[in-house]
């Protein structure tokens, strides 16, 4: 009876200790559960969503117009005379708007703006008012040449003045001429929409007369272009460079100037906008260096369709950087021409006022639409990749109905 009553006292014990175990083992396990669902459902102050990457590569535009010569011979500047001076900003209403749609606008001052107080000239030694250069202001131009074969023709005193009142201009870049060595060496760098640029700005000629010094005038040397180029061609993303060369009134391309041409795209400019034909010449890529060989006239009073007819080439620049291996690229692209044309009829009331093509009639012009065709062709002769604005409908209509009613 007794060993009967141990075994069953045995049998609690056990049964008590198992029950002991298993009730604490529960309990840890229910913790365990509640602690676990508490993590979850606890909020996570700092976690961040992870960020994407920085694209390393900086992107960046700039687009450019490149337009032909200032040539202001007397008919224009007697035209323009008004109480106190001249204004010749009537003469660019209907050009001014495509201007101001672009970040870089360049032009050659064919005429040294000396300034009324040495007396204006006309043809074959030039002098024009300052208030050309207000004009061309006005339109939007940022970028001015000054070598070409008149830059001498009134001399020291017209290059003094013309220095100063472009020296004046905070706005503008303008190079080829200088009244110091030290002036001569700053090349201007400038920067728009991320991109750093530079021009340059030479002359094949100075019509026979002898610079009074090594600054007034950049005349070409292929040593010294070289030169030039190499002090400022690492600091600068886009270099341009005006080449007054060529042969004045032909259309083709003479060998030295695309000599010249490959020699500076070797030295790596990016743009070369020629003038001095005062006629429109092909343009063409040497490489990635887009090459303009003439510009011809802006405005003008010379003699025909010809030298009344001028360039307007615009051109989009792309400029990319890679900020973590430092690589640079630099395209000009989409290279389009248009033309323009100086009115000396005054059919709109203005003497010497200048059309773009699109706005032309044919009382200003008659044979306009043979000439665009003509320009067209011979612009593209070079290279296909040179596009020309097509004439548009509303000025072809408008053209047709003014025809049939003469």
């Amino acid at each position: 009876m007794m060993k009967q009553k141990q075994r069953i006292l045995g049998i609690v014990c056990v049964a008590s200790a198992f029950l002991v175990a298993f009730g604490a083992t529960f309990a840890s396990l229910m913790l365990i559960s509640k602690n676990t669902e508490d993590v979850k459902n606890a909020p996570v102050a700092d976690e961040k969503p992870e960020e994407p990457e920085e694209d390393p590569v900086e992107k960046h535009k700039l687009s450019i117009i490149m337009v032909g010569d200032a040539l202001i011979h007397e008919g224009i500047y007697a035209s323009r005379k008004v109480a106190g001076g001249y204004d010749f900003k009537p003469l660019f209403t209907e050009v001014k708007p495509i201007i101001q749609q672009y970040d870089l606008a360049f032009y050659n001052q064919e005429t040294i703006l000396g300034g009324s107080e040495i007396g204006l000239s006309h043809y074959p030694r030039f002098n024009s008012p300052y208030e050309v250069g207000d004009a061309f202001l006005d339109m939007g131009f940022n970028i001015v040449s000054l070598a070409n074969n008149h830059t001498l023709d009134r001399g020291r005193q017209a290059v003094t003045n013309s220095n100063n009142y472009w020296n004046s201009k905070a706005n503008v870049m303008h190079n080829g001429s200088a009244l110091t060595a030290e002036e001569k060496s700053s090349i201007d760098i400038r920067e728009k929409n991320g991109i750093k640029y530079a021009m340059l700005s030479y002359t094949t000629t100075t019509n026979g007369i002898t610079p009074y010094d090594e600054n007034c005038v950049s005349a070409y040397s292929a040593d010294g272009v070289k030169a030039d180029i190499e002090s400022v061609r690492d600091k600068v993303d886009l270099l341009m460079v005006a080449m007054h060369w060529g042969a004045e009134y032909e259309t083709g391309v003479r060998p030295e100037q695309r000599q010249i041409a490959e020699y500076l795209a070797g030295l790596g400019v990016n743009i070369i906008i020629g003038s001095h034909p005062h006629v429109i010449e092909p343009a063409e890529y040497i490489g990635n260096t887009l090459v303009v060989y003439s510009t011809g006239n802006f405005v003008s009073a010379q003699f025909n369709d010809e030298q009344l007819s001028g360039l307007m080439m615009t051109a989009e620049i792309k400029f990319e950087k890679n900020n973590k291996t430092g690589k640079k690229k630099l395209s000009v692209d989409k290279p389009v021409a248009r033309f323009v044309y100086t009115d000396k009829k005054a059919v709109s009331g203005v003497k010497y006022q200048v059309y773009p093509y699109e706005k032309l009639t044919t009382q200003i012009m008659p044979n306009f639409a043979q000439k665009y065709v003509e320009l067209s062709a011979r612009m593209k002769s070079l290279d296909s990749k040179i596009e020309v604005a097509p004439l548009y409908e509303t000025a072809a209509t408008s053209n047709s109905s003014t025809s049939s009613t003469k």
